[in-house]
């Protein structure tokens, strides 16, 4: 049984017991603000004290200079377009997580980050929107933070 299969059966059983219990699920503020645990293969820069939720998905926020230097380079190759050295990279992201803001099936496509040491892609990913909006995850979707311009908050 995988990891994540472990981890939706435990959410599952969580909601049923609230069910139950007639205990409200929250205000539905988001918990993907904890920091993820990291292996030295993985670990980005810490990010400086930004952590202020961006107005347009109630994430936590990132520079872009503060991402790995293997984030930022590629967002540039989406800036310019391509080539993309993997296959699946500018395919639809569905968000079947439901922690990037809900749009409609098309609205975000992912990239992969490619993480140093990996075999395969990793787990780090750039997830863009249609609006312009950029995301970042080094856990493989368990949290993102939004990417903003340098000097924005």
């Amino acid at each position: 049984m995988t990891a994540r299969r472990v981890r939706l059966g435990l959410a599952l059983l969580a909601g049923l017991s609230l069910l139950l219990t007639g205990c409200s699920a929250g205000t539905g503020t988001s918990t993907a603000t904890a920091a993820p645990s990291r292996t030295a293969a993985t670990a980005a820069p810490a990010p400086s004290a930004v952590t202020t939720p961006s107005r347009a998905s109630g994430l936590p926020v990132v520079r872009e200079a503060e991402l790995p230097p293997e984030a930022r380079e590629t967002l540039a190759l989406i800036r310019a377009g391509g080539p993309f050295p993997y296959a699946r990279d500018g395919v639809v992201f569905s968000n079947f997580e439901r922690i990037l803001p809900r749009r409609e099936r098309g609205h975000y496509h992912e990239y992969t980050v490619r993480t140093p040491g990996e075999r395969d892609r990793g787990a780090r990913r750039i997830v863009t929107g249609g609006d312009g909006e950029r995301y970042y995850t080094d856990d493989h979707y368990e949290s993102f933070r939004e990417v903003v311009a340098d000097g924005a908050r």
